[in-house]
């Protein structure tokens, strides 16, 4: 195997502006994401609206994918990602709109409520084609010799965005308020859809076959399901975002547990995410393809742990703490995970399996934001986090008996043979 270069993804012009959009646009989102939701519990001050959030988002997103992936398959990739973020952009103008102090003062709480509300729906039904349409353009713009590495910086520019995106959302509120970040979020949503179009328009590699939308989508999904490592990779993070994460409940830790304020909130999201970028950066350097499965097992067992810290913790330093470490283990599975599914998906199905790969983990954030604010209702936020926690501990110890083939995985023979193929 050829000597391993950090920045081999690096090297591939459409790439670095593929990554550039990508910070913008995930930087905006993720500013967008912590301002919707101080503003949502400043409106209500109930845990469970936060959950609703969630749940806007969560089915679109879920239901829709399966059919999201059907239609990045068949169509052009940049073209489709464009579309999105176009559509995107109306999103964020709309959020912008609906908190000038016009609206504010003219219209109802509730009335105000729900348009957030439907306008997070809207988002939804644009993540079911974000996923699997990144998923597959990724794949065309970089040689498979290189998708372990372009998973890395990929991930790692997702996590970055996300941690100066939360951070800055947080400070933004209290600096400028909530109307005038959400018009920065629409400035940035507007600079990725500009650097979209510096990246040519890719081939179709799947054909129109004349199969049905039923057939195809019964395709990707049985593909998945019938592989042992990509399906118990997906359930891991599933599950470790479904119970393990506590997001979207950071709210109600910033302001009545912890007592930080918004500056606080700002400083819990970030410290989630930069755990996972510092891994991720290093992973770059030091490839985890060896003894891959039980690398991925061991970090979402450890952000378990680092959860249950978490909830339990009243200070906060120690409750940031317990998420940069969350964010060590969470960097190392998504790594992982994404090299596992780039590695082992056909070109023709890269649509159908991302859309899958959205369903089991993107729309898992959203249904996990629901089952936050049901447990935060019911038990109260931090009984809630550690009884997460504790369950995703659980599971994992399951998954790493019972699951062989992903326990003993190793990618090193994978990436040896593209190598062979393309040199």
């Amino acid at each position: 195997m050829a000597k391993n270069d950090p920045y081999a993804a690096l090297r591939f012009r459409e790439f670095n502006i593929f990554l550039l959009l990508r910070f913008a646009l995930v930087f905006g989102w993720s500013m967008q994401f912590v301002v919707i939701e101080w503003q949502v519990y400043a409106l209500t001050e109930d845990p469970l609206s936060l959950g609703i959030i969630g749940l806007c988002e969560f089915l679109p997103a879920f239901f829709l994918a399966p059919f999201a992936g059907h239609i990045a398959d068949k169509k052009e990739k940049r073209n489709l990602f464009a579309l999105c973020i176009g559509l995107f952009s109306l999103i964020s103008f709309g959020l912008f709109w609906l908190t000038s102090e016009r609206i504010e003062s003219s219209w109802e709480t509730r009335t105000i409520l729900y348009g957030i509300y439907g306008l997070v729906f809207f988002g939804g039904v644009l993540r079911a084609f974000f996923g699997p349409t990144i998923f597959s353009l990724i794949a065309l713009i970089v040689p498979k010799r290189v998708y372990p590495n372009a998973a890395t910086w990929s991930s790692s520019t997702w996590k970055g965005a996300n941690v100066f995106g939360a951070l800055c959302g947080g400070f933004l509120i209290a600096w400028i308020g909530v109307h005038y970040t959400l018009g920065l979020i629409f400035v940035l949503v507007m600079i990725a859809l500009l650097l979209v179009f510096q990246i040519s328009r890719k081939p179709i590699l799947n054909k129109d076959s004349g199969e049905s939308i039923k057939e195809s989508l019964r395709a990707g999904i049985s593909f998945v399901f019938n592989d042992k490592v990509i399906l118990g990779a997906l359930t891991l993070d599933m599950i470790a975002v479904l119970f393990g994460g506590a997001v979207a409940i950071f709210a109600v830790f910033a302001k009545d547990i912890l007592d930080a304020g918004p500056k606080g909130f700002g400083i819990l999201n970030a410290a989630l995410s930069s755990g996972s970028i510092i891994t991720m950066l290093a992973t770059t350097y030091i490839p985890i393809t060896k003894g891959t499965g039980k690398k991925l097992l061991v970090s979402v067992f450890g952000f378990g742990v680092c959860m249950i810290i978490f909830g339990a913790s009243k200070l906060m330093w120690l409750s940031v703490l317990a998420l940069f470490f969350s964010g060590v283990f969470d960097g190392i599975s998504m790594v992982v995970r994404q090299t596992i599914l780039q590695l082992k998906t056909p070109d023709e199905m890269r649509g159908r399996v991302g859309a899958v790969n959205s369903m089991f983990v993107g729309s898992s954030n959203e249904l996990g934001a629901l089952e936050s604010g049901i447990a935060a209702r019911i038990f109260g936020a931090p009984l809630a986090v550690v009884l997460g926690g504790t369950v995703t501990l659980i599971i994992v110890a399951i998954i790493g008996v019972k699951n062989i083939p992903l326990r003993e995985l190793d990618l090193q023979e994978d990436i040896a043979t593209h190598e062979q193929k393309e040199t």
